[in-house]
């Protein structure tokens, strides 16, 4: 906790989410700022520690990767040049290459079958997003009525916990403008978080639900409220490193795969209905099982923005050819291209991308695993879930044990995934 402090004063922004002792971190943010060669120094000096002070192997293997993503940063912060796939493995313990264009085809295809009719497939694309628009002036009471739901049945399943005020946890929406991203949860302490929704954002009903999951119940509010349970613990924190959350750091990946993927486990993968349920009256509720299947053949499109990431930032390609090809695979006009556009081409985000593309595939790799040992047989979906949530591991740890179950899978088909 006390490095990471210490860095943030270098690397503004990188603590995310703090909850341990007020006095540490008054200690750490007052007198001369160290240096990032001071600071990457002793991130190289806690990494040998790290390996031979006998703790567990998942979580000496979390602590290290996320110190090699500090050390990537602080290079950066000295001026040392770093390449972008370096960054990214560096950063999210993940290489990444450009994706399958054969794949994109195919997921245009099957958008083709789902939305029949005269005229390019992009307008006829845009056409039905439009239908299902969630106007502006039903944006914020849309997004607070699915949170009120999605908060009934993370508690039902225990995926929350009780805190805070006399009505437990809480969460707080406002809407904001002219930002590079969708969405943003930032978290308050006392089991309370505030999410900001874009306004610039066009959202149909169950894009707002996802969204809406992903920040609040079962993703990052929950994420973080089970961390503040642990941490305030009677008994001590058992890994006083959950207290402390950092930007571009491997914790990242697994974190939004995982808020991605909330709404699938909490609900089911046939979320439609409920969403029409919820926001009857509210928001336009159409056939919303369609909307889901054209999200789902949408889901294939994800690696476009890693690709357009990787033109900009490793093949040096300009501006035009990016907007192109955002444009061109995701179907979409120009004013949805530079959305995205300007969100990997910002300093702070420009890897982030990865962690929705890789992160949403890993998690959900393996949380629809077969068992990984006899004495997971039982573990459902639900329990892998909140397991992560409350035992951090590595991209490498989830792909080691998705390895040892390579046979298994391959022999067993693996069903859809189903709600808590």
């Amino acid at each position: 906790m006390a490095l990471a402090l210490a860095c943030d004063r270098v690397l503004p922004g990188l603590v995310d989410c703090y909850l341990g002792p007020p006095r540490l971190r008054r200690d750490h943010t007052a007198g001369p700022s160290p240096t990032p060669t001071e600071l990457s120094a002793r991130v190289t000096w806690l990494r040998t520690e790290v390996c031979r002070c006998g703790m567990a192997g998942h979580r000496r293997d979390f602590l290290d990767h996320q110190l090699i993503a500090l050390q990537c940063a602080l290079r950066r912060a000295s001026g040392a040049p770093v390449g972008y796939r370096e960054e990214v493995l560096a950063y999210f313990d993940t290489e990444i290459s450009l994706g399958e264009p054969d794949r994109y085809r195919v997921a245009h295809g099957e958008l083709d079958e789902l939305l029949p009719g005269r005229g390019p497939l992009a307008e006829r694309l845009a056409a039905h997003r439009e239908r299902l628009t969630v106007g502006r002036g039903a944006l914020l009471p849309s997004a607070q009525r699915l949170t009120a739901a999605l908060r009934t049945l993370a508690r039902r399943r225990e995926a929350v916990p009780e805190g805070g005020d006399s009505d437990g946890d809480s969460v707080e929406l406002t809407l904001v403008a002219d930002r590079p991203w969708s969405a943003s949860h930032r978290y308050l302490g006392g089991y309370r978080s505030r999410v900001m929704l874009n306004t610039d954002v066009e959202l149909g009903p169950t894009q707002l639900a996802r969204l809406v999951a992903h920040e609040t119940y079962p993703g990052h509010h929950a994420e973080y409220a089970r961390a503040e349970r642990l941490v305030r613990s009677p008994q001590g924190p058992l890994r006083p490193e959950m207290a402390v959350s950092l930007v571009n750091t491997p914790q990242c990946l697994i974190s939004e795969g995982r808020a991605d993927l909330g709404l699938d486990v909490l609900v089911g993968p046939s979320y439609g209905g409920w969403v029409a349920e919820v926001l009857d009256g509210l928001a336009p509720v159409g056939d919303l099982e369609l909307a889901v299947a054209v999200e789902r053949a949408m889901l294939a499109l994800l690696p476009v923005r890693q690709d357009a990431a990787l033109l900009l930032h490793d093949r040096g390609a300009g501006e035009a050819e990016v907007l192109g090809h955002l444009s061109r695979w995701l179907l979409v006009g120009e004013r949805r291209a530079r959305q995205t556009l300007r969100f990997i081409a910002h300093p702070v985000w420009r890897a982030y991308t990865t962690t929705y593309v890789e992160g949403r595939r890993l998690v959900g790799e393996w949380l629809n695993a077969p068992s990984f040992n006899a004495a997971s047989a039982g573990d459902s979906v639900t329990e892998r879930y909140l397991r992560l949530l409350d035992e951090p591991r590595s991209p490498s740890a989830l792909r080691a044990a998705l390895a040892l179950t390579s046979t298994a899978e391959q022999s067993c088909p693996r069903s859809p995934m189903k709600p808590m």
